[in-house]
């Protein structure tokens, strides 16, 4: 049989005819209403001819494509016994069931000869996101060793050019664009999480392609250790991309009876460049996200104390942070016992009696009287050597001792059941001794020992663990910043810090990029101090809070020594952000594709087009003395907008001797279509800051 899967714009069909192992005949477009004979026709005239030199038959790239099917590219299945087994599958069963959320298919196939059972989980969502992963169960005596078992998916031949992303500490997601031959292009990941420079996603298309134009088919592997996502284009057969979980040698063995369940790859067509890949990544998310109000305003301790933690520091702190109205008080790293610095205490979760003679209760006392709640730091999967933990159970540090450190500190084994048990046991007695509302989860290094796939499984069982002990306790994901951004971390938590810097003209970017993924509601960023801690530049606030304002806005600044303007500022800020969380939260996340390189524009449109909110962005001096006019991408064309600007944290500085015409009137009239096609004149702005616009139906 034939099944085809239809979905906002999106056909997939697949190809169960026959006694072999099923085929992705076409992904893509939505090829409307096709009979049976309709589908058959398609299948058949897709079969291609037989090349010269190669396999009597014509070449299928199944759902598993092997060597015994003459597939000499890169495969997804890779197994061994005592030797390495050639799977020659066939099929068992090919199950449909259709809800609203998605289409799904399960198919069974299986070689006998290899003990192998594999099952192929593939399905169109509602918002047309294609998922397809891969179950294999070992069904006899001997041993399996499992080496691969990643989705593959074929790709037009005119999906030419490829963009993935590279990154560094303090600047996550950095875009790398390239036009490969023929071969393989693979990003791998060995650090035990994605890592600051992780592919995140892997977007093939028409060359040329942007924010707003070209044909796109993109991949992402929602898993949270070790990763592999490709794209390969071959002399001999059809154009793929991959991807999966990346094994180490022995981490998979499977005895008999045992399966294992491999993260899903997540796949994106769109004919609206990669705008239109993020217009169906965030409603698919929102539709099970776990997020179930609105995103509070974050005050988090580290870059206003870091350690020098006592309530009479603090209290001012609080005082400030009451007054300009944030809703949630953060306790950063320090507050547990012997933690001096970050060279020691990690895994001792007890609250360190020297800095909190009287407990945290006081201090959440003072934070929930000011009309906050109250979240705290921890690193669960992390030990240093100089801890109690460490010298009691030398067994549960990962690492052999000698092995370098990094950042001064080694992983706790939590596949080891005791360690594990501990570790929950400290954060169940934490969350149940104390009204803590929040915790920030963080994990500041990479893993460097072997077996990735056990530390990174019973990181996902800790924490699945944790929020069915305590459903109310929203927990925020942190790498280091935004080195384990994933959309197999996000069905686990409420927020991801995208970065430790907060240098506004880093965070442009990165936020930018991190929302082709990830819905802006859980990208956590914050308002820093004008001088950045990771940086070293210093930033209007006007800037500083217009970048922070797209995301899960919060403070890392210590409020305390902030001037009346600064506060009154501050003040008005989180007032606008309130007011406007609701649109920034739900709507369709817009990008500009602008020419000069040192412009930057993006937006959020809500649902039903009746507003937006758009940020117009220096990062350099323009290339002319008048730039191009501003697009304003994502309206309605037929609808009439007034757009005015929104002034943030004072008057951004310009270079020009007067503004637009329409600017100095304070606002201006105009359809959808004019302000998307032709755009607007912008006030010429100094470089490293932004303006904002409010753009309302009329």
């Amino acid at each position: 049989m034939i099944h085809h899967l239809r979905a906002s714009g999106v056909s997939v069909l697949v190809d169960a005819r026959g006694a072999g192992v099923p085929a992705i005949v076409h992904w893509g477009r939505d090829l409307g209403r096709l009979d049976d004979a309709d589908l058959a026709s398609l299948a058949d005239a897709s079969v291609p001819a037989v090349s010269p030199s190669s396999i009597d038959v014509p070449l299928r790239l199944s759902l598993a494509p092997s060597l015994s099917d003459g597939w000499s590219g890169r495969p997804g299945l890779s197994v061994a016994g005592e030797r390495p087994v050639d799977l020659a599958l066939s099929l068992r069963s090919c199950e449909r069931v259709d809800d609203a959320a998605a289409q799904r298919l399960a198919i069974s196939v299986t070689d006998a000869a290899a003990s192998v059972d594999l099952r192929i989980d593939l399905e169109l969502t509602a918002h047309g996101v294609l998922r397809m992963r891969h179950v294999l169960t070992n069904v006899g005596e001997a041993t399996l060793h499992l080496g691969a078992a990643a989705s593959v998916a074929p790709v037009p031949d005119r999906a030419r050019e490829l963009l993935d992303f590279s990154g560094l500490w303090a600047n996550e997601r950095r875009p790398q664009r390239l036009t490969p031959g023929h071969g393989v292009w693979a990003r791998e990941s060995r650090h035990g999480r994605p890592g600051h420079d992780d592919a995140f996603l892997l977007a093939a298309g028409t060359p040329g392609f942007d924010f707003r134009t070209g044909e796109v088919w993109a991949a992402h592997v929602a898993w949270s250790g070790d990763r592999s996502l490709w794209f390969e284009r071959s002399a001999l057969g059809p154009t793929t991309i991959g991807g999966g979980e990346l094994l180490g040698l022995g981490e998979v063995v499977l005895a008999e009876g045992e399966t294992y369940d491999a993260p899903w790859l997540v796949l994106v067509w769109s004919d609206a460049g990669l705008d239109g890949v993020s217009a169906r990544l965030h409603p698919w998310v929102r539709s099970w996200s776990t997020i179930d109000g609105p995103r509070p305003v974050v005050l988090n301790t580290w870059e206003a104390v870091y350690f020098d933690q006592s309530l009479e520091r603090l209290q001012p702190l609080i005082d400030a942070a009451a007054k300009v109205g944030v809703e949630r008080f953060v306790l950063d790293d320090g507050w547990f016992r012997g933690r001096a610095d970050d060279r020691r205490a990690l895994g001792d979760w007890f609250v360190d009696a020297e800095t909190w003679p009287d407990g945290l209760d006081p201090l959440i006392d003072r934070v929930v009287a000011a009309g906050m709640d109250f979240g705290l730091w921890v690193e669960p999967e992390m030990v240093s050597r100089d801890s109690d933990v460490a010298r009691e159970h030398p067994d549960w540090v990962l690492q052999p001792v000698g092995s370098p450190t990094w950042r001064w500190q080694n992983t706790l084994d939590l596949a080891n059941p005791a360690a594990f048990a501990y570790v929950l046991g400290r954060l169940d007695a934490l969350l149940s001794e104390h009204p803590i509302a929040y915790l920030k989860w963080d994990h500041n290094r990479d893993l460097l020992a072997t077996d990735a796939h056990r530390q990174t499984r019973a990181f996902l069982r800790l924490v699945d663990a944790l929020r069915a002990k305590h459903p109310d306790v929203e927990i925020e994901s942190c790498a280091s910043g935004g080195a384990r951004i994933d959309l197999g971390v996000l069905e686990r938590v409420d927020r991801v810090w995208t970065s430790d810097t907060n240098d506004p003209l880093v965070r442009q970017r990165i936020q930018r990029h991190t929302s082709l993924v990830v819905p802006p509601e859980y990208l956590g960023g914050h308002l820093g101090a004008a001088r950045a801690h990771t940086t070293e530049r210093t930033s209007s606030l006007s800037f500083r809070m217009i970048t922070a304002l797209f995301g899960s806005a919060g403070i890392e600044w210590n409020l305390a020594e902030a001037a009346p303007h600064e506060l009154d500022a501050i003040a008005a800020w989180i007032e606008l952000y309130k007011r406007e969380r609701g649109l920034l939260h739900s709507g369709v996340v817009v990008r500009s594709d602008d020419a000069d390189p040192g412009v930057l524009g993006h937006g959020v449109v809500a649902a039903d087009a009746s507003r937006a909110l758009y940020a117009r962005v220096a990062l350099d001096s323009a290339e002319a003395a008048l730039p191009a006019p501003a697009r304003l991408p994502g309206l309605d064309p037929d609808r009439r907008y007034r757009v005015r600007p929104l002034p943030v944290g004072g008057e951004a500085p310009t270079i020009a001797d007067a503004p637009p015409s329409w600017w100095a009137a304070g606002e201006v009239v105009l359809t959808g279509r004019v302000l998307g096609e032709i755009g607007l004149p912008m006030p010429l702005l100094a470089p490293e800051n932004a303006l904002l616009l409010e753009v309302t139906a009329v």
